[in-house]
């Protein structure tokens, strides 16, 4: 029975209560007993399915005799009458999602109801059979799915449709013999109908570019009636626009005259898709964005608070990359920073810090004051990085900016917004001198009250670094001490970290900094202790003789060799013995998480091709793997193991991916096999290469797999000879040869006698970034320094058009295989310029630096200034060569 409801308390109207609340699985199984009943009551009935339906959605498991018991109740339902019990009925069979043997007792059922007069049933189980039936069923009923794409009722129409949106993810074949079916229901007067057929026929060709581009070339002479339709063309059309810039860079636009129309659409949804549309094409004019920025300007005087939340967000982004064509509707926009709508406000106030010029930023930042208190964290992020951007453009207003940044750090708020202040304080120090004076004593300020522990840290090492270049550094020595007494372990450590880097830069600091650090050594934490300890030893403290000036900072400020990951799990793994634990044995690669080149989704990883454990046992277990093999044991030490690259599409029969190996001389390709077909047993296992267009390289190994039963993956191996310690390229073609056998399932034995059979793989090639090692750097400018300008190579280049500059640095990033250091992998999303530092160790074990400044113009041309210093002037020019060959 339904659970009675619960009376609410007078004094307790503000609490939520559900009808559901306290349900057991038990109890609602033993309530489905009432299915059975000679008698149904309909009303029972579907009470108790939506309790099961609750249940199922709130995560309840259910075993495979429970599950089957429920179903086979459920499926006696058919024989009642009542339209609201058998809508529950169907979407309780698509919930179970029941095993083959078990849909074939419903499938007479649901095929009857198909072909019923009652349009409801139709839809509702056209819908039900397409989620639970396979390709063979599926088959059987593709006529009546044809039938009802084209049916005259669109409810009808639209559940065979989203049907088939849905199949085509799994039966692709069988849904692409739809195609003029679903042309023809494209033409369909109902607004859903047509809006479902354009989604489903788009998916059919959206791997075919010409295709898609006839499809919307007829469809924008006006044939699309439903403005949902029209949304979906609208974005079509972009995708068509941005394809043919880039392929014939010619800057004409072949559909803006069709997207201009739809501004003048009736249908607002239509209206704002067009304006959006527009904006964020590639290289996008002044002359161009006009028509789109009228319409959003007046969007932003509308009544319904949606249109001027979708106009206000839209100019936000214009105007991070043209700010002067959004400066027209400055004043629609500031008439919305009071409006009720605290996100209106907000991406209002954030566009005028974007638009505005340098004598409107202290009438902007009053109005912002009043506001901030009232909005959520995640918009007053939005509005600290505005407010970052804007100190950076107006250099001259850093104070009253600074100070806005200050007050603010130290109201309430969570830690990603508090990150966020403290990182503008922190740009805003290093690129305005003006402001590390007074940007420093606010950080100060807040680590007395800062309930972050890794805010606190991060201050403290970045106030270690600059403080001491300050006109009056002592003054800073009382807020680190502070933390030595009052903080957490951790923030204590950091501390006594900056101290000795005050003492280290300046003589006058160092008897005090002795007697704050000799303090330190009666601390409770051992941390604490051993780096007072360390640190007394080093500076001379105690009447010690100390380390050289030039030792003590290389240790303070220099950068680590290794990454911290790696150093981490070294000493995890290092068990004490009479050997001291040795650095020179950390692996220097950055190993995280690898990134097939071409990845194929929902495939599992084969044999060590994609290693997930530590950043050591994945090269440990490469270098055991191939040194065990006499044919590579003489090839030397192994520089570099790539990421696995996909040789196959998901699902197929055979699942391969390659592992490049990389020596000086040398190179291994590891090819990871999964036999994914239980009926079969593969023997002698081998990769054929194709080499021809890799010239530099010739084959001098193989080593094949003898055999590669179901799911048991192996491994089969190609060696290459190439020039030494040169980074040569090349493409690679493979075919996958084999004897098949078959296996009987019962028995597991296989047949004698096999059959020679072949797979053809997919392409892969060697690149220049296979020769370099991501090694970071904690320090790049230390680095830089210490490198020295003997071996260095500076040189521009022109990038050509690009869609932002963030896509330019991460290409010219994965072209040279290098770790960006510092976080400049990431691009604000506004800037015009940006400066990359990248650091790695190239093949021959030659350190690598990198200092890359980009910049982008108005039709999002990108250039790029590269200097790059290492041990050896020929990896500089190398790297210069990568870059303009790439």
């Amino acid at each position: 029975m339904a659970e009675p409801l619960v009376k609410k308390d007078d004094d307790r109207d503000d609490e939520d209560y559900s009808p559901f609340m306290g349900i057991e699985k038990g109890a609602v199984l033993q309530e489905a007993r009432v299915f059975n009943d000679p008698q149904l009551d309909a009303r029972r009935c579907s009470q108790v399915i939506t309790k099961l339906l609750y249940l199922l959605n709130q995560g309840e498991t259910f075993t495979k005799i429970e599950a089957t018991e429920v179903f086979f109740a459920v499926t006696k339902l058919f024989q009642s009458k009542d339209t609201g019990l058998r809508r529950m009925v169907y979407l309780m069979i698509k919930e179970l999602s029941p095993s083959a043997d078990e849909v074939i007792i419903v499938t007479s059922s649901l095929m009857k109801d198909m072909n019923s007069k009652t349009d409801m049933y139709r839809a509702n189980a056209i819908r039900v059979l397409c989620r639970i039936t396979d390709g063979t069923l599926l088959t059987q009923i593709e006529r009546y799915l044809k039938q009802a794409i084209v049916d005259k009722n669109p409810v009808v129409a639209s559940a065979a449709l989203v049907s088939g949106i849905h199949l085509l993810q799994t039966n692709p074949e069988i849904v692409k013999r739809w195609s003029n079916e679903v042309q023809e229901a494209v033409q369909s007067r109902a607004a859903l109908v047509q809006f479902h057929a354009l989604a489903l026929l788009h998916q059919i060709r959206q791997n075919d570019r010409l295709a898609v581009s006839k499809l919307v070339t007829s469809l924008t002479r006006g044939s699309v009636r439903s403005p949902l339709a029209q949304c979906l063309l609208i974005r079509y059309t972009s995708q068509v626009i941005r394809e043919s810039s880039v392929n014939t860079q010619t800057g004409e636009r072949p559909f803006l005259d069709f997207l201009e129309s739809c501004l003048r659409h009736k249908a607002e949804m239509v209206i704002l898709e067009a304006a959006r549309a527009i904006t964020e094409l590639s290289g996008v004019t002044s002359r161009e964005l006009t028509p789109a920025i009228t319409v959003l300007q007046l969007f932003l005087s509308s009544s319904k608070p949606v249109l001027r939340f979708a106009a206000v967000r839209t100019l936000n982004k214009v105007a991070m990359t043209h700010p002067l064509a959004v400066t027209n509707c400055n004043i629609d926009m500031e008439s919305l920073i009071s409006d009720q709508n605290r996100s209106i406000a907000t991406l209002a106030i954030t566009t005028l810090l974007k638009t505005g010029n340098e004598s409107s930023v202290d009438r902007l930042m009053k109005q912002i004051t009043n506001f901030m208190s009232d909005i959520a964290d995640e918009f007053k992020i939005v509005v600290v990085e505005a407010i970052r951007s804007l100190c950076l453009k107006f250099p001259l207003k850093y104070r009253s900016l600074m100070n806005f940044l200050s007050s603010i750090l130290r109201e309430e708020g969570g830690f990603e917004y508090k990150k966020a202040i403290v990182d503008s304080i922190v740009i805003l120090i290093k690129d305005i001198p003006e402001a590390k004076e007074g940007g420093l004593f606010h950080l100060c300020e807040f680590i007395e009250d800062c309930e972050f522990t890794y805010l606190s840290t991060q201050i403290l090492h970045f106030l270690g670094n600059e403080g001491p270049k300050t006109s009056d550094p002592s003054k800073y020595i009382r807020y680190i001490y502070n933390r030595v007494i009052l903080e957490n372990a951790t923030i204590r450590a950091s501390a006594v970290s900056t101290l000795a880097k005050f003492g280290a830069l300046i003589d006058s600091l160092k008897p005090r900094i002795f007697v704050l650090l000799r303090r330190c050594l009666y601390d409770s934490d051992d941390e604490v202790r051993d780096r007072a300890t360390l640190y007394l030893n080093m500076l001379g403290g105690d009447g010690l003789v100390g380390e050289t000036d030039k030792d003590v900072k290389e240790f303070l400020f220099g950068s680590l060799d290794v990454p911290l990951v790696n150093l981490e799990t070294s000493l995890r793994n290092y068990e004490a013995s009479e050997e001291p634990f040795d650095i020179s044995t950390v692996p220097k690669e950055v190993k995280s998480q690898p990134h097939a080149e071409k990845k194929a989704p929902g495939k599992k990883p084969s044999g060590l091709g994609a290693p997930s454990s530590g950043p050591t046992s994945a090269g440990d277990a490469f270098e055991k793997l191939l040194s065990a093999i006499p044919e590579f044991s003489g090839f030397g030490k192994l520089f570099k193991s790539s990421a696995p690259v996909e040789l196959t599409e998901a699902e197929t029969e055979y699942a391969v991916n390659v592992v490049k190996h990389i020596y000086d001389g040398h190179v291994v390709f590891q090819y990871n096999c999964t036999n994914t077909i239980p009926e079969q047993l593969l023997e002698n296992v081998t990769v054929f290469v194709d080499a021809s267009e890799a010239e530099e390289f010739s084959e001098v190994a193989s080593k094949p797999l003898k055999t590669l039963p179901y799911d048991s993956p192996g491994q089969s191996f190609v060696a290459f000879e190439k020039p030494e310690g040169v980074p040569a390229v090349g493409k690679f073609s493979n075919l996958l040869k084999f004897i098949v056998k078959e296996v009987d399932p019962s028995m597991g034995e296989a047949d004698e006698e096999g059959v020679e059979d072949e797979y053809q793989l997919e392409d892969f090639e060697v690149v220049s970034a296979d020769y370099m090692l991501k090694v970071g750097v904690s320090n790049f400018k230390h680095a830089w320094d210490n490198m020295g300008a003997d071996c260095e190579r500076v040189d521009e280049y022109g990038l050509g058009v690009r869609e932002s500059l963030a896509e330019a640095v991460s290409a010219v990033i994965n072209i040279l295989g290098m770790q960006a250091c510092e976080g400049t992998d990431v691009v604000p999303s506004n800037a015009r310029s940006h400066t990359s530092l990248l650091s790695g160790v190239f093949i021959g074990n030659v350190k690598v630096l990198a200092r890359i400044s980009f910049g982008i113009d108005g039709p999002k041309q990108v250039a790029m200034k590269l200097a790059v210093r290492s041990e050896d002037q020929a990896v500089s020019d190398a790297i210069h060569e990568i870059v303009a060959s790439g």
